[in-house]
């Protein structure tokens, strides 16, 4: 870290690590006494450094951990911080005009196997008002899709022995985005779902193209819970063809498009279809099926976004700029990708040495707070992960499954305050 004073980055390190001890408390709430409360404000007052040089140390180490997989796949997706009714300057308006916030747009690293490597990049914006005659004013929010795929293209070539997969929703897909990878050779591939049934040269329709080609087989698997929706099993048919696309500046390009249409959904039910667009191609079922297992791991940006919204509260932040909030909201995003990795990682390695992500203090703590004896050895990650959101309302039956984000970082709580009741309890013992 370089923030130009080695008291401001000391200062750096203990406000992180107070706001991933308690990522649900306010502020004040997260600081150990009116002291650390003050120089916390100070920190996100101070004018020499941005945002940008608070990621910088998280963001080297996300590349060194993307540098040991053969594939990254570098989520973005958008998410609107609401903060209306608070004095904050520098906001602006949201879906509704009358509404005050800004907005984040980052980019999450994520492994094949859904494991959170890090935020590699973000953008924090807030809308200017409309004008009278309805317009917006200021750069087109757009853009900010094919500058983010020129940044994982940039990061590619410093990492030559892993590829590099940009993945985003409907909003990406921008003939404009699908030239800029053409132009710089893919240094960077891209994967997007589809939202403009484009005309083709020929005088046809994209999608019919593809849905006219053979079916290259099928595809099981469990389609996560939501609010709105149970868990249940989705089996689609796969449809990949190459087709060819104007570049409106008198060229064309080779993308793949790939169709994933569920077969015989519950009655009720949308069936679930996802069009994809690709520079990769496609000559078999299993490269389809990757393909779909790729973009079914954007769901990691959207927990991510609930751990930040819901666990560290961000939108309950009081802070008087805007520029004061985005230092703020880059702390609290590298709490979201720990918590978000600590689950994820309970689930995909649940037989790591839970010394590698935990301090003795802390797996010990989850032992004696469940009011059960310590080993003597440090235990696997997932026996303490589960131990750790027993704390946080996990109940553990066998139709529970896995702890979920929200009952890990309620539980990291209770854990680390305990936790740290032992540290000084052994300070004491040893004077």
């Amino acid at each position: 870290m370089d923030l130009g004073d080695k008291r401001r980055e000391a200062r750096t390190v203990l406000l992180a690590e107070r706001l991933a001890d308690r990522p649900t408390a306010s502020l004040p709430g997260a600081c150990g006494g009116w002291a650390e409360t003050q120089g916390a404000y100070r920190l996100f007052r101070q004018e020499s450094f941005d945002w940008m040089d608070l990621l910088e140390p998280h963001r080297a180490c996300t590349t060194q951990r993307m540098a040991s997989h053969p594939v990254v796949l570098c989520l973005q997706d958008t998410t609107e911080l609401d903060y209306n009714g608070q004095q904050i300057k520098g906001l602006g308006p949201l879906s509704y005009e009358a509404q005050r916030g800004l907005y984040l747009h980052p980019t999450l690293a994520v492994s094949p196997e859904r494991e959170p490597l890090g935020v590699l990049d973000a953008w924090m914006w807030a809308r200017e008002p409309k004008d009278e005659d309805g317009t917006r004013p200021g750069e087109k929010e757009s853009r900010r899709w094919v500058e983010g795929y020129e940044r994982v293209a940039e990061l590619a070539e410093q990492l030559p022995q892993t590829r590099l997969v940009y993945v985003g929703d409907r909003e990406s897909d921008m003939l404009e985005l699908m030239v800029q990878a053409h132009d710089g050779g893919y240094r960077a591939d891209y994967l997007l779902r589809a939202q403009h049934n484009r005309a083709l040269p020929d005088g046809g329709k994209l999608w019919a193209e593809v849905r006219a080609s053979e079916v290259l087989g099928e595809l099981n698997f469990i389609l996560p819970p939501t609010k709105t929706r149970k868990a249940r099993s989705v089996r689609q048919q796969l449809r990949a063809k190459r087709v060819t696309l104007s570049d409106r500046r008198g060229g064309t390009l080779q993308v793949t498009c790939l169709i994933a249409s569920e077969i015989n959904p519950p009655k009720g039910e949308t069936p679930i279809e996802w069009r994809l667009l690709t520079n990769r191609e496609v000559k078999d079922v299993d490269a389809a099926s990757e393909l779909v297992d790729w973009y079914r791991a954007r769901w990691e940006i959207e927990l991510f976004f609930l751990v930040l919204k819901q666990g560290c509260r961000v939108e309950a932040l009081q802070l008087s700029t805007v520029e004061r909030l985005e230092k703020a909201l880059v702390l609290f995003m590298i709490v979201a990708w720990r918590v978000a990795r600590l689950m994820r990682l309970g689930r995909t390695a649940p037989e790591l040495d839970a010394a590698l992500l935990f301090s003795p203090e802390e797996w010990q703590a989850a032992y004696i707070l469940a009011k059960k004896r310590p080993p003597k050895q440090a235990p696997t990650l997932n026996t303490v992960i589960r131990l750790i959101a027993g704390h946080g309302g996990f109940l553990g039956r066998k139709c529970d499954g896995e702890p979920g984000m929200k009952t890990l970082w309620l539980g990291l709580q209770r854990v680390r305050d305990f936790a740290e009741g032992l540290q000084f309890a052994q300070s004491l013992q040893g004077t």
